[in-house]
């Protein structure tokens, strides 16, 4: 664990939601880490697509990129993506 320098305006960002929606801040900040990484990974899902992801990642025993590159690659709307994108 290490620490990361943050402004103090996303500090109280992360404080405010965090509250709103019953996360530490620490917890409200690695939820939008996890997030941003994914979408800049895969720019193809939607932030419902992420969300949903997420929830497959928890249950498959927690957040890793292999977890979630393995579920990615088994779902259903990345193999006719990856079909389509085939020549």
């Amino acid at each position: 664990m290490g620490i990361v320098k943050i402004s103090d305006l996303m500090h109280e960002n992360l404080r405010v939601v965090g509250n709103a929606l019953s996360r530490s801040i620490n917890a409200q900040a690695e939820h939008w880490m996890r997030i941003g990484m994914l979408a800049e990974l895969h720019p193809e899902l939607s932030h419902q697509d992420i969300s949903k992801l997420l929830i497959r990642v928890e249950q498959a025993g927690g957040f890793d990129l292999a977890t979630v590159s393995a579920l990615i690659d088994a779902s259903p709307a990345a193999a006719s993506q990856n079909l389509a994108t085939q020549p």
